[in-house]
């Protein structure tokens, strides 16, 4: 205020050049435009008609550093004669601020003029040349001038800058060899190589120049410690880090608050969120970046609950929302399936006026398609202005989650279409996940077999664990060992544990076992294995082994995790158990799971006891089928949730094929959206619209189904495709059709055509009865 008021004066008094100076200095440091233009005013009025050459230079100083481009470019022009320090901040400011071509279109016009750069005009001429096109050959050029001048190799300054803007664009082996010229190291060059090394991804590069700093006797400041801290971070190294602590702790620089940030921030992903915990409770000043490595820390470990427990501790601590502490925030949302924690976040973002940005916006597409809103996703994507590679990977993602293949192929040929990113190797895992998941094996798999050449990926053993899951999705589980066979890397858990649990649904009990022995190699101690092959050898009715292999778990002292499944509801989790008879509603959930068991079989609905994995009589298997934890908790959401409220279900294990199927009929009956997330980490979505009669779930259908003996489908509005192979089709066009089915299982009837009417029939071609009203013709 101090500052502000003296500027505020000197801005009021007469014509004292270094008064005025003075008062452009306090603009700067306050950030204050107006007062800025206050004392330019001032100056013009008092010193007119020509400003002494150092006035033209503060303004051009001063517009330039509070990023005011037109003013600055201006206040250049207007300078008769300009000096190296009017262009030097000029320069300077341009290459802050991101504008590296006005910085360099100046350094030029410097040069046209006669003016010679000196050690100030290089390292912002290098600044500038840094954010070039990486192929430019400016940044080459400057260094041939300042070599020329004499500035390099000598002078430490340009020369670290020289080489920070080699790092940069990328020019490793020019980085190198003006890193080996220097005479003179000192701790700011060595800083250049280890934060560049880090930012590139080598971390072991980092830490190897960390090491040559201390045998060339410099000693590391801060940004030397981040950098160390980081690199072990990146390499998973926490031993080294942990020994590194020490010494920090041994050199005092523990209390530096971005030093205590990086330790936060590497014990978080050392997947040590008590460590970093600590850390952060010993910090005696905490600023913004330490609560957002804090909540990245329990993000990246899993613990979403105590993520978003940090979050509301540094809104209380009166931070403000940033757009790292937002976007972290939302991850856990898509972790917690906290739809509304989600959308009161996306609130914040919108007060903020940070919802536009990139990392924001690709964090609010992630949480809304892993909450299974496909559609918020779609709005938040769409309105991005510009688009990175993470946005486009959430948007596949969120298609990936809930099976929607074709839409995911879709957006991904959009995103090649577009040109603004190549994709990366997550984007192909998100998209063969999508058409796993989606049934489009025949594309899942030529992606495999071509990334390559189209797009120069290696597959990695994410690709080979997808593409295991796709084939043994589709009923080829030996083709699928046959690629696990064939890896050029040793498969690991993913893989083993998608052919697994392929050879479970198709019921290939001794390529199962196969794969359960190369699991129980390389986790022993999981139980989940364990179960899913005692599962597999009861759903084949071998009740012996299924029992031998539950009494060996039971041997080595391996327990199950206890099956449950919750539902939130006014500020309350509500968790269930199978059989679960302590809720306080459990004779309601009783009474509604009766009355929803003879609708469903009126239906068509038959329980697939399979799935009942006790040796005892079928009408107990049934009994057991239908009290599933996850139907519990649909039962207790259909009865407290209001209509017209998706109902959204979380469970610890997978679900099972039973219950995807019961749901599938319930959501018919009763007209709600019902979305479930196990821990195959997969968004279960079930509506109205995508009840399946033969409609791929890329049609905008809207169904209805009535409470009656016969199932009544209403739908309007349908767009999709004709299937040439199977003759299974989806209207292209409809104003009003009603469909009316006749006992047998709906899963099994087909849409045909017929020149101008619609046939429904059942998988043996015999017409089933229907109804029609307002039909059109095919577009």
């Amino acid at each position: 205020m101090r500052r502000v008021a003296a500027a505020a004066a000197a801005a009021t008094a007469p014509a004292d050049p270094q008064l005025l100076a003075v008062a452009f200095e306090s603009a700067i440091a306050s950030r204050s435009p107006r007062l800025g233009r206050a004392a330019h005013a001032r100056a013009l009025r008092l010193l007119a008609p020509a400003l002494p050459p150092f006035i033209c230079a503060h303004l051009v100083n001063l517009y330039s550093k509070l990023d005011l481009p037109a003013a600055a470019a201006a206040a250049l022009a207007s300078d008769p004669h300009p000096t190296v320090v009017s262009f030097t901040a000029f320069i300077s400011g341009a290459a802050q601020h991101g504008r590296p071509i006005p910085a360099l279109s100046a350094f030029a016009g410097m040069l046209r003029l006669g003016l010679r750069p000196n050690d100030f005009t290089f390292p912002s001429a290098f600044k500038a040349s840094a954010t070039a096109p990486r192929r430019s050959t400016i940044g080459p050029q400057i260094h041939s001038l300042a070599l020329r001048i004499g500035y390099l190799p000598d002078d430490a300054f340009v020369s670290c800058a020289a080489l920070d803007m080699y790092f940069k664009t990328g020019h490793l082996v020019l980085a190198r060899r003006l890193f080996d010229e220097m005479p003179n190291r000192n701790v700011v060059a060595w800083n250049a190589v280890m934060t560049n090394a880090v930012l590139d991804g080598r971390p072991l590069e980092t830490i190897e120049a960390y090491f040559g700093l201390r045998e060339a006797g410099g000693l590391p400041n801060v940004v030397s410690v981040c950098a160390f801290f980081n690199a072990c971070a990146g390499a998973m190294y926490l031993s080294l880090g942990e020994q590194f602590h020490g010494f920090v702790v041994k050199c005092g620089l523990e209390m530096d608050v971005s030093v205590l940030n990086s330790m936060i921030d590497f014990y978080g992903k050392c997947r040590c969120a008590g460590k970093a915990r600590a850390v952060f409770d010993g910090m005696g000043f905490r600023n913004s970046v330490s609560w957002c490595s804090m909540i990245a820390a329990y993000a990246q470990n899993g613990a979403e609950e105590e993520a978003f427990s940090a979050y509301l501790g540094a809104r209380r601590a009166g931070q403000e929302p940033t757009d790292f502490m937002v976007s972290s925030a939302l991850t856990t949302c898509a972790g917690l399936l906290g739809l509304d924690l989600g959308r009161g976040l996306h609130a914040v973002a919108v007060r903020s006026c940070i919802d536009a940005n990139i990392f924001v916006a690709s964090a609010l597409v992630d949480m809304y398609g892993k909450c299974g809103c496909v559609e918020d996703a779609e709005q938040v994507f769409y309105e991005i202005p510009q688009r990175n590679l993470v946005t486009w990977n959430a948007m596949i993602g969120g298609y990936a989650h809930i099976g929607h293949a074709e839409n995911a192929l879709l957006v991904f040929d959009d995103m090649i279409r577009s040109g603004e990113t190549a994709p990366n190797y997550i984007t192909l895992v998100n998209v063969i996940t999508a058409c796993s998941r989606g049934g489009l094996t025949k594309e899942g798999y030529e992606l495999f077999e071509t990334m390559r050449e189209r797009f120069g990926i290696e597959p990695r053993i994410e690709h080979y664990a997808c593409v295991v899951d796709l084939l043994g999705r589709a009923g080829m589980e030996e083709r699928a060992y046959k690629i696990i066979q064939g890896m050029p890397m040793r498969p690991s858990i993913s893989v083993w544990g998608a052919l697994l649990g392929a050879c479970k649904m198709h019921g290939k009990t001794e390529l199962g076992r196969i794969a359960a022995e190369k699991l129980f190699e390389l986790d022993p101690q999981d139980s989940g294995n364990h179960v899913l092959l005692s599962n597999m050898f009861a759903s084949a009715g071998r009740w012996a082994e299924a029992t031998d292999i539950r009494k060996e778990m039971k041997n080595v002292g391996i327990k199950k995790d206890p099956g449950c499944s919750w539902v939130t509801w006014k500020n309350a989790v509500h968790v269930f158990r199978a059989k679960d008879t302590k809720h306080e509603m459990y004779n309601e959930i009783q009474v509604l799971l009766s009355r929803l068991k003879k609708q469903m079989q009126a239906a068509g609905y038959m329980p697939d006891t399979q799935y009942s994995l006790y040796d005892v009589e079928e009408e107990e298997k049934e009994s057991e089928v239908f009290q599933h934890s996850e139907k519990l908790a649909l039962a207790f959401g259909l009865i407290c949730i209001p209509p017209g409220v998706p109902i959204r279900i979380m469970k610890n294990l997978r679900i099972c094929v039973d219950c995807h199927r019961a749901f599938k009929f319930i959501s018919g009956i009763v007209d709600r959206e019902i979305v479930v997330r196990d821990n195959n980490r997969t968004s279960v979505h079930w509506s109205v619209d995508a009840y399946d009669f033969g409609i791929s779930r890329r049609t905008s259908a809207k169904m209805k189904l009535l409470p009656a003996q016969d199932m009544a489908v209403k739908m309007e509005n349908v767009e999709t495709n004709e299937n040439s192979q199977t003759g299974q089709i989806s209207l292209l066009h409809l104003s009003t059709v009603s469909l009316t089915v006749f006992g047998e299982n709906p899963d099994s009837y087909y849409l045909f055509s017929v020149k101008e009417q619609c046939v429904l029939t059942n998988q043996k071609n015999r017409p089933v009865s229907t109804k029609f009203q307002g039909f059109e013709r095919f577009c």
